[in-house]
């Protein structure tokens, strides 16, 4: 969590960071603390309790591991903004899953400055949509086309592409790199890259005939 500035005696500083702890564990509002990567540093029982959790079995785990952004455009828009620095509040809608159940939701991504340090933190808030504890859906069709994003990274994982390769060819990070892929591996049912592309080839997402990997023409894009 954020740390007070140095230029508060010891003392002084030690009573807020308590204060603040205090009061962050009894907001309310579902709040978790992450750094600009998207690991959570702290989340305070209202957060934890979305997963029906301690707030202790969150911390040290990712964002993009425990939930699921469902709105590409508002992940870019975040994805931007933290490149350039920008400060705004910055809304995500997302879906996670407890014991079976689909929730869905949305989080507040806000860039936090730290005096201690240039990168800023990011206060994270959640709102759960009401009535969203639902039994989950039914699987979509892993055949069903691809969206634009994952027409353009799934041929470059197929090419044996870094992660970092890939975030440079499509303009994202490789965490927005990581979590397209990650989706996709869920929506296929695999458990890593080179099952992935192998199931792509065998439903029809990649042409056969191509080299350098493409993805396959036919069939409907995926919104």
């Amino acid at each position: 969590m954020t740390q007070p500035s140095g230029e508060v005696p010891g003392g002084a500083a030690a009573a807020w960071r308590s204060r603040f702890v205090s009061l962050f564990d009894r907001a309310p509002v579902a709040l978790a603390i992450s750094d600009a990567y998207g690991l959570i540093l702290g989340a305070n029982p209202a957060f934890a309790s979305a997963w029906q959790l301690q707030p202790g079995k969150l911390e040290g785990r990712r964002l993009l591991d425990i939930l699921t952004p469902t709105n590409d455009r508002q992940l870019r828009r975040l994805d931007e903004a933290l490149r350039s620095r920008r400060r705004s509040r910055y809304p995500v809608e997302v879906s996670w899953q407890v014991r079976g159940a689909a929730r869905h939701g949305r989080v507040t991504v806000e860039p936090v400055s730290d005096p201690q340090d240039d990168v800023p933190r990011l206060l994270v808030s959640l709102t759960e949509e009401p009535g969203a504890g639902r039994s989950e859906q039914p699987p979509e069709d892993p055949a069903d086309g691809l969206g634009p994003q994952e027409a353009r990274i799934l041929p470059l994982v197929a090419a044996g592409a870094s992660g970092a390769a890939i975030a440079r060819e499509v303009g994202l990070t490789v965490d927005g790199v990581n979590y397209h892929v990650t989706r996709l591996c869920r929506r296929l049912g695999v458990p890593n890259r080179p099952a992935l592309v192998a199931r792509a080839y065998v439903l029809g997402l990649l042409d056969p005939t191509a080299w350098p990997p493409r993805a396959a023409a036919a069939g409907p894009e995926r919104p």
